[in-house]
């Protein structure tokens, strides 16, 4: 069954593998503040999400995104319909990047790309209905939650580190977007999470 999650993927794939080989392309795709700020190409607070920075960062975004995209597709596309988490993902995309627009707004030597923001929304919205769902990460075995909550700790230390060229602070706003969102569209899971996190269960 082709699902909006395979979509996206697909889409994702086909972009990021054309433009790893055409400068042009990135140029034309990157987040680049000034080019938003100054000549009003709003489309790149989404097109940046559609290229990667090498083949791995690609892999891990579409292979996160595939592992729980599809169980957060049924959700969503169950509140909003058919189009619900297309609509919820691209959301993510711009949610995610926005603080880092604000931020860098005026600097023409900051660039950013990649769907971590989105994905990381994705994954998020996942542990709020699994939190003791065993995941793996580098071929780790790890419950979500635990994962989350490193996750969450890493991206604060190094976005405060600053240095290596991860754009932390996206994958922060990613993670609260997804949250936010799916507690604010079904109230009841955010009860529902807090009781299965008194009652760990691994699987």
């Amino acid at each position: 069954m082709l699902t909006t999650t395979l979509i996206l993927i697909a889409i994702t794939c086909a972009v990021s593998f054309t433009a790893m080989n055409n400068a042009k392309m990135i140029d034309a795709l990157i987040l680049w503040p000034p080019a938003i700020s100054r000549k009003k190409e709003y489309f790149r607070l989404v097109s940046y999400g559609l290229i990667h920075a090498d083949l791995m960062h690609l892999l891990f975004n579409m292979i996160t995104l595939y592992f729980f995209g599809e169980v957060i597709e049924v959700f969503y596309n169950a509140v909003l319909g058919p189009f619900g988490f297309a609509i919820f993902y691209v959301g993510g995309l711009v949610a995610s990047i926005l603080p880092t627009y604000f931020k860098h707004k005026d600097d023409s030597n900051y660039y950013s790309l990649g769907a971590s923001g989105a994905v990381s929304g994705v994954l998020f919205a996942y542990i709020l209905f699994a939190p003791w769902t065993t995941i793996l990460i580098f071929f780790i075995p790890m419950p979500a939650i635990i994962y989350a909550v490193l996750y969450v700790a890493y991206s604060i230390y190094s976005d405060r580190q600053g240095g290596d060229r991860i754009n932390h602070s996206a994958h922060l706003w990613g993670a609260a977007y997804g949250v936010l969102v799916t507690i604010l569209l079904e109230p009841r899971i955010f009860p529902a999470f807090l009781s299965a996190l008194a009652s760990p269960g691994f699987g």
